[in-house]
């Protein structure tokens, strides 16, 4: 997979509108990050850096992040987002497979008894999958305490973005061991390779 580091991107933006102009305000989550580092990649105190660690720009993260439907199922209490608590039933897939996997995934398949039936779930868009990332940890990058299990390792997730070419977007939360922080990626996994895993979502009902 051709990875690229990734950004920090707007995983949900509110745009205010008085009238017919803009009224300016966009209200974006805590990425997580709450440590600092030197040009070496050294820990420090974050006071007075201007790093995210000191800033903390941003909504807090909610406490729980997720909570355990108990039916195979989980929901993002930053987004409203279910996601299949398996997060890799499926294995790697191709893009077009991997959109058949998460459309046709039924209650009673990996783990599921939330009586969703086929058309309940889909493959999620790009930041859907980086709406999940917690920025401060690694192994994988996901708030502690999650309820996930199965995490795929360094191929990564598909996204429904797809892009021209031969690439589909994915993100990678494996744990790269040598970085402190930045450890989720953003790249493109071969659209027509089963590089990639799936993880499908729901909206919540």
């Amino acid at each position: 997979m051709k990875t690229v580091p990734s950004m920090i991107v707007a995983l949900s933006a509110v745009i205010l509108f008085a009238g017919s102009s803009l009224a300016g305000s966009v209200d974006l989550p805590r990425t997580g990050q709450v440590l600092c580092y030197d040009s070496a990649g050294k820990s420090i105190a974050c006071t007075n850096t201007g790093q995210d660690g000191d800033k903390q720009a941003g909504n807090p993260i909610p406490v729980p992040r997720f909570t355990d439907n108990n039916n195979g199922t989980a929901t993002d209490n930053l987004t409203g987002l279910v996601w299949l608590r398996n997060a890799s039933c499926f294995g790697n897939k191709t893009l077009s497979d991997a959109i058949t996997a998460a459309t046709g995934l039924v209650s009673g398949a990996c783990g599921l008894s939330d009586g969703s039936k086929a058309g309940d779930w889909r493959l999620p868009n790009i930041n859907e999958l980086r709406s999940l990332v917690d920025y401060s940890r690694v192994n994988p990058s996901l708030t502690a305490g999650h309820p996930f299990y199965n995490i795929a390792g360094y191929l990564g997730y598909r996204s429904s973005s797809d892009s021209d070419g031969s690439y589909n977007l994915t993100v990678t939360m494996y744990a790269y061991s040598t970085y402190p922080s930045g450890n989720v990626y953003t790249g493109g996994g071969h659209k027509y390779s089963a590089d990639s895993a799936v993880w499908p979502v729901r909206n919540s009902q």
